[in-house]
């Protein structure tokens, strides 16, 4: 289906299932996916890094692409990430994925070396031109290094570029930024990462929300954002205190024993294993899966705001 032209919602950036072998479970996927739309997304986001993109070969990339799109067919956008450093590897992930059917692309600013802000705009210029289909800007400076300027943000709406872009950054004044010179733009959307700020968010003009924690509680970021499209901000600030709540899943790893990506990736799908939407919490290697102690923990807050 094509990218409505005002484009928004809640839209998770969904965790890649594993067998305990290190296979991707395409059955775990399917029924991730099921219950996300069951649960009010409008639209989905494959290989962003909550899927533990890095991690994952080529092939893989592929069947988590091929996966999403048979078992979404069409019920909402499927927005797949091509999440590189060089422009032409992120150009060649955006084609293959534009030809496996996804209705949108999303793309980080060129990472590892240090570029110029024109580079950058010259960076996504170049992959707009490579696709046929609407391109999202991410910006997630703490993970790669890399900031993409609220002003780099306004050019390329501007000038078409980019239809929208997920920021992740934190930078609430970049945030903000963002949101107030791109609000005369038709069909441009700006979309929120954030998972504990969703309602301040929506009140300064999110068009939408990209919660990793939406894996696990879509219903709830679904009754959060209709809550504050319809201006009830009592009832956004009371589903975000519960969602609050939700967020601790992700600091229950033991210090120092996994990464922080390993203690929040690991506490969405061990949230999703201990609620039976997948059926296991392995991931990716260099990834390590949260433990049995860990589990009870996480098993505790979803009994605490009602998941299990």
């Amino acid at each position: 289906m094509a990218l409505p032209a005002n484009f928004g919602g809640v839209v998770p950036p969904i965790c890649t299932p594993f067998t305990d072998s290190g296979e991707i479970d395409t059955a775990s996927l399917e029924r991730l996916l099921r219950y996300l739309i069951d649960g009010g997304v409008t639209g989905i986001f494959a290989l962003g890094t909550t899927s533990e993109t890095g991690a994952l070969t080529d092939a893989q990339r592929t069947q988590v692409i091929e996966t999403t799109v048979a078992t979404v067919a069409g019920e909402v956008p499927v927005i797949v990430g091509a999440l590189a450093s060089a422009t032409n590897v992120v150009i060649e992930y955006a084609q293959q994925a534009q030809t496996l059917g996804v209705d949108a692309i999303v793309a980080l600013s060129p990472y590892y070396h240090k570029f110029s802000e024109g580079e950058i705009a010259n960076h996504f210029r170049a992959v707009k031109a490579a696709i046929d289909i609407p391109l999202i800007a991410y910006n997630i400076p703490q993970m790669i290094g890399t900031e993409l300027s609220s002003a780099n943000v306004v050019t390329l709406a501007k000038e078409g570029v980019i239809a929208g872009v997920k920021d992740s950054s934190g930078n609430e004044a970049s945030f903000r930024a963002s949101v107030l010179n791109t609000r005369g733009i038709q069909g441009f959307s700006v979309f929120t990462g954030g998972e504990i700020t969703v309602d301040y968010s929506m009140f300064a003009g999110a068009a939408g929300i990209v919660p990793g924690l939406g894996n696990v509680d879509p219903a709830g970021y679904r009754r959060l954002y209709d809550a504050a499209i319809t201006g009830d901000w009592d009832a956004a600030r009371n589903e975000q205190e519960r969602l609050v709540k939700l967020f601790a899943i992700l600091s229950q790893a033991t210090p120092g024993r996994v990464g922080i990506s390993s203690g929040v990736i690991g506490g969405y799908k061990t949230a999703l294993r201990e609620m039976g939407v997948i059926d296991s919490n392995a991931m990716a290697v260099p990834f390590q899966p949260l433990n049995v102690e860990e589990a009870t923990k996480i098993r505790a807050i979803l009994v605490e705001v009602g998941l299990v």
